[in-house]
């Protein structure tokens, strides 16, 4: 009984110094900065602060209702040739359609509303 009570003592001293470690060793840092941090004052400043984040460049339309839509860019259309982004460039993505066409299947599959074992004339 009493080496019972010795170790429930030792793991009450333990475990928080292991879950104190826990929390800073795999914390993802990088995250809780962009939440601590203040927001810059205007979009521009933002998209900005994103080349930092390791982005060749960067387009933002804002489309605010009563105000003329606006574009905002930074960083680099071509960062071999010094070509800075415009509201016009072109930049290679990766296609992620077929996340959404994979969840809307899902979806309407889980509705009942489509069927993996029917042809869509069905």
């Amino acid at each position: 009984m009493q080496e019972k009570k010795r170790t429930i003592q030792i793991l009450r001293i333990i475990m928080p110094i292991v879950g104190v470690f826990c929390i800073v060793a795999f914390s993802p840092w990088d995250g809780i900065w962009a939440w601590i941090t203040p927001v810059p004052d205007t979009v521009q400043e933002q998209v900005d602060d994103a080349i930092g984040h390791g982005l060749d460049g960067i387009i933002v339309y804002v489309d605010e209702a009563g105000k003329p839509p606006a574009f905002y860019t930074a960083g680099w259309k071509d960062r071999d040739n010094k070509i800075p982004a415009d509201p016009q460039s072109l930049f290679k993505i990766a296609s992620i359609d077929k996340l959404y066409v994979a969840v809307a299947t899902t979806k309407l599959v889980n509705d009942q509303r489509l069927s993996l074992d029917d042809t869509l004339a069905d």
